[in-house]
């Protein structure tokens, strides 16, 4: 597979975490994210931690909501053993791969045992992935009969040769219909599209633009194709079977949609992400990009309490095995210190509207403020309230801005 995991330190079979992990957790939300590895075919420029059916090995996709339940009181009760506070979870987020390939009664019923662990909060976001062509109108009710408040489809493009490239398998027809759909249930409903695949236009852009807005959905994501290495898509960008993706025709697109989606109402809360209102924005994500807590639960899952980060083994099999042994599922951790994660804190919240406060910049991230301010790529007026707030071209340069934000610490 040509997703890689991190080296890190040895975990430990009990899942025990350090006592620091404990500090502060109060004042941090508890989030969950569970990972479904299963798609029915591998898209050509995917990196994730996904399997067909004849790459399972040794498991069954039918066990699996099984073997995630068992994790899910795992956690709970290494938790409770290593002194962290019980909190209700804020957030569940099921990703993949495609959740929505395993039945409705599954996704319920790992819901159902995090809800019995933890308990919901109330108002709690509980979010599912789902492509358009594995959801009818009866799963999609029987989603939000189970609890699920939200679903987030993986539209891509509307338009058919962009859809070939990427290799999705959905007619970009359904889209409406499914939408509707979601509606009908009760559900909150984001659309995520990718921009800059090999041979899409800037008309192709402007047409699956056009397509999502007609659907009016809570929440929209826009995220630049990135070609990771080992990839089917890079091997045929090397090959020269297609272009490689244009730079400035991505930043061109990145600034339509920008254009198209504020004309339309919505505002952008991270760089990638925009809602018609601050209640659609992702609670879930936003847990990410602020450092609070979650357990990732599933076959090469990440989690963060505390500080305290590791991941899970890769393989479904190994999982399985590990879990139903009533062990661990982690397979590296490690524990960050605090520059770290001051570090982290300079890259996550630099990309969101809310901003970064000034304060935690080191002395020559500070210094940098008022280049970034001249070259607009900082919001002076946010500036002058002691945020840093990037401007439209501060979003297209996003990593050029926290490279000079940080510029103390690369010294």
């Amino acid at each position: 597979m040509p997703s890689i995991l991190p080296v890190g330190d040895p975990a430990p079979a009990d899942g025990l975490l350090p006592a620091t992990a404990a500090d502060g957790a109060s004042e941090r939300d508890f989030g969950v994210y569970v990972h479904v590895p299963f798609c029915r075919v591998r898209c050509g420029y995917c990196d994730f931690n996904t399997y067909t059916a004849t790459e399972l090995r040794g498991v069954s996709q039918s066990d699996y909501a099984g073997h995630a339940v068992q994790e899910v009181g795992f956690a709970a009760e290494a938790l409770r053993a290593s002194g962290v506070p019980e909190r209700r979870v804020s957030t569940v987020f099921f990703g993949g791969g495609t959740p929505t390939l395993l039945p409705p009664g599954d996704l319920a019923a790992m819901l159902g045992a995090v809800r019995g662990a933890w308990g919901l909060a109330d108002g709690a976001e509980v979010t599912t992935e789902a492509n358009p062509d594995s959801v009818d109108a009866d799963d999609l009710q029987r989603l939000a009969d189970a609890g699920f408040t939200r679903v987030s489809f993986g539209m891509q493009s509307a338009v058919p040769h962009v859809l070939e490239t990427l290799e999705r398998t959905h007619d970009p027809a359904r889209i409406p219909l499914v939408v509707g759909w979601a509606r009908a249930a009760g559900l909150q409903v984001s659309l995520d599209l990718i921009y800059g695949t090999p041979g899409e236009s800037l008309d192709d852009w402007s047409r699956s633009l056009d397509t999502a807005l007609d659907c009016e959905p809570d929440h929209l994501s826009a995220y630049a194709l990135i070609v990771e290495p080992g990839t089917k898509l890079a091997r045929q960008i090397r090959s020269g079977q297609v272009p490689e993706p244009d730079d400035d025709l991505e930043a061109d697109m990145y600034e339509l949609a920008d254009q198209r989606l504020s004309d339309a109402g919505y505002d952008w809360y991270e760089v990638s992400n925009w809602t018609t209102d601050a209640s659609h924005r992702s609670r879930h994500n936003l847990a990410y990009w602020l450092g609070h807590d979650w357990w990732g639960v599933g076959p090469g899952a990440h989690s963060h309490v505390g500080g305290v980060r590791w991941w899970n083994v890769k393989h479904p099999a190994a999982y399985a095995q590990r879990v139903l042994a009533g062990e661990s599922p982690a397979a590296g951790r490690e524990t960050l210190d605090a520059e770290t994660r001051r570090v982290e804190r300079v890259l996550l919240l630099s990309r969101i509207r809310d901003g970064l406060r000034t304060a935690e910049l080191g002395d020559a991230g500070r210094h940098e403020v008022p280049g970034l301010i001249a070259d607009g790529l900082v919001d002076g007026r946010a500036a002058l309230r002691g945020s840093i707030v990037l401007t439209l071209r501060g979003r297209l340069l996003a990593d050029a801005v926290v490279r000079r934000l940080l510029a103390d610490e690369a010294a």
